[in-house]
């Protein structure tokens, strides 16, 4: 917290504030909730870092899918950690004053347990979560695969093809759009692969979509999850969508302007 209290006087915030958005980007929105839970904030400084913690969480995890998925993992940490500080400091810049008044009181610290007790309780939340998993990511490609056979598909992709033009996606991201954004990246993540190793997307698309998803997925999980704490829908859901567009954007740009872009790019 010491030393990045420079950093985060920059964004509007105490030191200690690092240790949520630390949090989050090792582990998950609801770690980085937990922690803040903690500190003595104001709801605008929490919601700063509810933006940056949004911009770039699960960076583990995430990171990995979207090499799989034919991304390069410094590029999409990188993106996502600047997307996340540019967004605090514009969060800084426009969130009404009047906030600061308001104290955060999103989460209790939780009671102290002894380790033993503790790997226990997660050892045995693991496996319903695994199993969870499985099935989420099992019903999600049957349904890709009935869609598709159904023709479902296609009508999906002429209805968000106006959507995919403006956030500089091909039509056929659809459909993982749809599911990066109402189960999360990590959970789509799987049939992003599977149409880039089927074939059905090049990866020079994938890498395109993981662009956008990398600033803003899972809208309907992590924003009904900050908006319960007290944060407006507008702040939690325009400026992702902003960001994500002109991450997209920029990358066409540039594979346009330098030719061995997608080499550059990937690896």
């Amino acid at each position: 917290a010491r030393i990045l209290s420079p950093a985060m006087r920059f964004l509007g915030l105490p030191g200690e504030a690092a240790l949520v958005f630390i949090s989050g980007a090792l582990l998950n929105n609801y770690s980085a909730i937990a922690v803040a839970g903690s500190l003595d904030l104001s709801l605008r400084e929490f919601a700063v870092l509810a933006i940056m913690s949004l911009s770039a969480h699960n960076l583990l995890v995430e990171t990995a899918v979207m090499r799989k998925a034919g991304s390069s993992a410094p590029k999409m940490v990188v993106l996502r950690v600047a997307a996340a500080v540019a967004a605090g400091w514009a969060y800084n810049l426009l969130l009404p004053r009047q906030l600061a008044a308001v104290p955060f009181a999103g989460a209790a610290p939780a009671a102290r347990a002894g380790f033993w007790p503790t790997i226990a309780a997660w050892a045995l939340s693991t496996g319903p979560l695994v199993l969870k998993i499985t099935i989420i990511v099992l019903g999600i490609m049957i349904a890709q695969r009935l869609l598709e056979e159904f023709k479902v598909m296609d009508l999906l992709s002429r209805l968000f093809a106006p959507l995919m033009k403006v956030f500089g996606l091909p039509e056929k991201a659809s459909f993982l759009w749809i599911v990066a954004n109402i189960v999360g990246y990590a959970y789509g993540a799987g049939i992003i692969a599977e149409q880039i190793q089927s074939g059905r997307m090049k990866p020079q698309e994938g890498d395109l979509f993981n662009h956008h998803a990398a600033v803003c997925h899972s809208l309907l999980e992590d924003t009904a999850l900050f908006i319960a704490l007290g944060i407006p829908l507008f702040w939690l859901t325009v400026p992702r969508l902003v960001m994500a567009i002109a991450a997209v954007w920029l990358e066409r740009i540039r594979r346009h302007y330098v030719r061995r872009s997608f080499r550059v790019g990937m690896r």
